[in-house]
């Protein structure tokens, strides 16, 4: 007779993986989303809080008629719902205008240290126990970090970042962080039913066109660069709006139900991956010697192995 119990094991550890997988496919769109917000920005030179308007605005009328049919009136009287759209607001906003001012992968590896930033905010705001070995990942990311900044470290050069870069990276900060609250409200609010994964990006897309709408407006952003670019800046836009605005966020929001904050944080060393191999295609920005490829491995390998930890514990 067959065994019901491994059965239910192997149907289970096949659910983990599909979702795994799928958190993996939203971690290579937010991995392509500082190499695509660089394009769009500095060689089509589209003004930032029109590409997210845009982009939202299509991303919302694509989803809107699958999806308004989850979304409860009563959910707008949810305080954590519009804490949630201030944080994505915040997040897009910052994590958009950081690849304006540096490079992508400077972008994604500011991105890369956010488990260590949840577990800081989780303790700081919910007075939760620092997890072990929160510390020396710290430690070992930045030196990473220096080591992936540093262009000609064998020549005693460390950090030779410029102004632009300064600026983007602290922006980038901003945006990790935000994204951080991000991954610590979405499971919250989606707990026992609260509130549909699918809602919850509904709400969000909303939330970014009226919000980068309106900054568009106070900025007064010159619309009509959308007029002159050519085929491939098109592409690269759709690509933006169907593989990261609508893929990758929708993938991201389920994956976090699915798993978890802390498990769907285990594999976001695929994003520096990701960012790495579109960056050197598309925009022709890559690792220069072994310093910065040895600082990218460390980051990467010190994540994943915390976040692992804490999953295990």
């Amino acid at each position: 007779m067959s065994n019901p119990s491994a059965a239910t094991a192997t149907t289970r550890t096949g659910v983990t993986w599909f979702w795994l997988m799928v958190a993996l496919f939203a971690h290579t769109g937010w991995g392509a989303y500082p190499v695509l917000a660089r394009y769009l920005q500095t060689i089509s030179h589209l003004p930032s809080m029109a590409i997210l308007t845009l982009g939202n605005a299509l991303a919302l009328l694509v989803y809107l008629p699958f999806a308004y049919r989850y979304i409860d009136c009563t959910v707008w009287r949810t305080p954590i719902i519009w804490l949630f759209a201030l944080v994505v607001s915040v997040r897009a906003m910052t994590n958009l205008t950081s690849a304006r001012f540096t490079l992508a992968i400077y972008v994604q590896l500011i991105t890369l240290l956010t488990p260590l930033i949840v577990a800081l905010l989780s303790k700081l705001f919910f007075h939760e126990r620092l997890p072990p070995l929160t510390l020396p990942a710290i430690g070992f990311s930045l030196i990473g970090s220096v080591l992936l900044m540093s262009s000609d470290l064998h020549r005693g050069a460390v950090l030779q970042l410029t102004t632009g870069d300064l600026i983007g990276i602290a922006i980038a900060l901003v945006s990790a962080c935000a994204l951080a609250l991000y991954m610590i409200l979405v499971p919250r609010a989606t707990a026992a039913g609260q509130v549909r994964a699918e809602a919850m990006l509904l709400i969000q897309l909303i939330a970014l066109t009226i919000t980068c709408g309106a900054m568009s407006i106070l900025l007064g952003e010159q619309w009509q660069q959308f007029t002159v670019i050519g085929y491939v800046d098109w592409l690269v836009f759709a690509a933006f709006v169907i593989f990261v605005l609508l893929g990758a966020n929708l993938g991201q929001i389920v994956a976090l139900r699915q798993l978890g904050a802390p498990l769907v944080s285990s594999t976001m060393g695929w994003r520096l991956i990701s960012a790495l191999g579109l960056a050197a295609l598309l925009l022709g920005e890559q690792l220069q010697n072994g310093w910065q490829i040895l600082g990218a491995m460390i980051v990467v390998a010190t994540i994943t192995v915390y976040v692992r930890r804490q999953y295990r514990v």
